[in-house]
């Protein structure tokens, strides 16, 4: 079993070498630095169908959904130990409740209907039979990583997962039950949202700095890749078909995006002087969408890397309180997401 000390000292032996770590956040430069562009938004934006649905338990801040195949969405209750199914036909919430304490953070459906959840209070990541509501739990394998977070999936065999507050990324063996971890050796770093690339690498939004960080999955060798300004903090990224990587800059409202090809960076100011983008998502036609969560209402913005402006604009009618992260639902052309007025929301894209 590889253990956050193994890690540790794997990534101390190589990450020197590194080219990407070698550029370092402390040294960057104003010169180095890619112009953020004035927000470029569009005349008239477009403004999108959002529906929303109140789930019928208080308080529970209802979040993370994902589609099932059979077009069923689930979600987690952050703050009531459940998962729910909401069947968009009947408009109707079922509810499978979760041990006490769990706190699940995230839920992904994997290709056979199974449910993964973040158990993030009780360090573990459960897998729950959709029907029976039958629970495994696969616990981290170091008392030190102790909040599973971000789910993602790798193919068919591994789920990748960020640990906000234990500093590391971690890999389950779907099958097996093994758990790789992978420390980040930078204080406070926040490993917070992850996608995984068509290579099969993932791409983590290092919260507490500003940073990206990937892995290369047959190694387990961390790489940490310096955003262009100190005062950047990434929550959520997205990875669009070309490769790109995309990210919210929470700390001081930027969309940017870097190209692992070229290591290039490009970035835009998103539309609100205090703007807090966090949930993001890429639909269909390769349009990256994000809410401001600084807004009262919260605002879901639509940006075309085609035209590189901001073409959407909608107000979310509950408020929102804040949207945490969402899904694109291909078969629907629609956003899901859960907000912190205790919806369930469908935006329905252009």
């Amino acid at each position: 079993m590889t253990t956050i000390r193994n890690m540790f000292l794997l990534f101390a032996l190589t990450a020197l070498a590194s080219p990407a770590w070698s550029q370092a956040p402390e040294q960057e430069t104003a010169d180095e630095a890619p112009e953020v562009i004035a927000s470029p938004i569009v005349d008239s934006p477009l403004t999108v169908t959002i529906n929303e649905w109140p789930v019928p338990w208080q308080d529970s801040r209802p979040r993370d959904p994902d589609v099932a195949p059979d077009g069923m969405i689930w979600l987690v209750g952050q703050g009531g130990d459940y998962v729910a199914r909401f069947d968009p036909a009947s408009q109707e919430f079922s509810r499978k409740e979760l041990p006490p304490g769990t706190g699940p953070h995230n839920l992904i459906v994997d290709r056979s209907g199974a449910l993964w959840i973040a158990g993030n209070r009780q360090a573990f990541i459960g897998r729950m039979n959709p029907v029976t509501g039958e629970l495994a739990r696969f616990p981290m394998p170091d008392d030190s990583a102790r909040d599973p977070h971000t789910l993602v999936f790798a193919g068919r065999a591994d789920i990748w997962f960020t640990l906000q507050w234990s500093n590391a990324v971690g890999r389950l063996d779907k099958r097996g039950g093994h758990v790789d971890l992978v420390p980040i050796p930078i204080e406070k770093a926040r490993p917070y949202g992850i996608k995984v690339d068509a290579q099969g690498h993932p791409w983590i939004a290092l919260l507490g700095t500003n940073a990206l960080a990937t892995v290369d999955p047959r190694t387990l060798q961390l790489t940490v890749i310096a955003t262009p300004r100190k005062e950047a903090r990434l929550r959520r990224l997205v990875i669009t078909r070309d490769g790109k990587v995309w990210y919210g800059d929470y700390a001081q409202g930027v969309l940017g995006c870097y190209d692992p090809r070229t290591g290039a960076f490009r970035e835009w100011k998103t539309p609100s002087e205090r703007s807090g983008p966090y949930a993001m998502a890429a639909d269909g036609d390769g349009r990256i969408w994000f809410v401001e969560t600084w807004p009262s209402p919260n605002r879901l913005v639509g940006f075309d890397p085609a035209t590189e402006t901001m073409f959407s604009i909608t107000p979310i009618p509950s408020g929102g309180g804040a949207v945490r992260n969402m899904v694109f639902d291909r078969n629907r052309n629609s956003l899901w997401f859960g907000t912190d007025t205790n919806n369930l929301a469908q935006a329905i894209l252009p």
